[in-house]
């Protein structure tokens, strides 16, 4: 199957079985406790388009005062960090996503990431942009920053069609399971 229709299914599926499934805290700290996040800046995204909400997680850090960062989409899909606090006012980008305003660039240690679709080899089908893999690229060569999925476990599909451009990701934290 084309990845353009299989995103076409992939998001009408998600949208259908999405009932206020949540990922644990309790999951989502014990698998980063061993990255000291104290000292980290994590990465997060705003959730769309029935993605699995990380602003939970991302609420509980920052009051637990750690350093949080969402996504601003630049020119020629480019993407890029930016600090945020839940205290911030944040403003709608071209594709009627939330950012922040671009104050402090930062390059994060651990990065939450959205998806539509997932295997077992950690591969991800995304909107298809490639504003993450292209990201992973960038910031790989800067840092050794981790990235992870965020997803339903009903997103998990066999294989994901992949080339030299996609990215694998590091982990993959369901409300069900961690793959790693």
């Amino acid at each position: 199957m084309l990845k353009s229709n299989l995103r076409k299914k992939l998001i009408k599926d998600r949208k259908l079985k999405k009932k206020n499934i949540k990922i644990s805290l309790n999951s989502f700290y014990n698998f980063v406790k061993k990255y000291n996040i104290k000292n980290k800046i994590i990465g997060g995204y705003y959730p769309v388009n029935s993605e699995i909400d990380d602003l939970s997680i991302l609420k509980d850090l920052n009051d637990k005062n750690i350093s949080i960062s969402l996504p601003v989409i630049g020119n020629n899909f480019n993407m890029n960090f930016y600090k945020w606090s839940f205290n911030d006012i944040l403003y709608l980008n071209k594709y009627g996503i939330p950012e922040p305003k671009k104050i402090l660039l930062v390059y994060p240690d651990i990065i939450l990431v959205p998806l539509l679709a997932f295997d077992k080899r950690m591969y991800r089908l995304g909107y298809g942009g490639g504003f993450y893999d292209r990201y992973i690229e960038k910031v790989s060569k800067i840092k050794n920053s981790i990235f992870i999925g965020l997803a339903y476990s009903f997103q998990k599909i066999l294989s994901i069609p992949n080339n030299k451009f996609d990215k694998k990701l590091n982990a993959i934290i369901t409300e069900k399971y961690i793959l790693k």
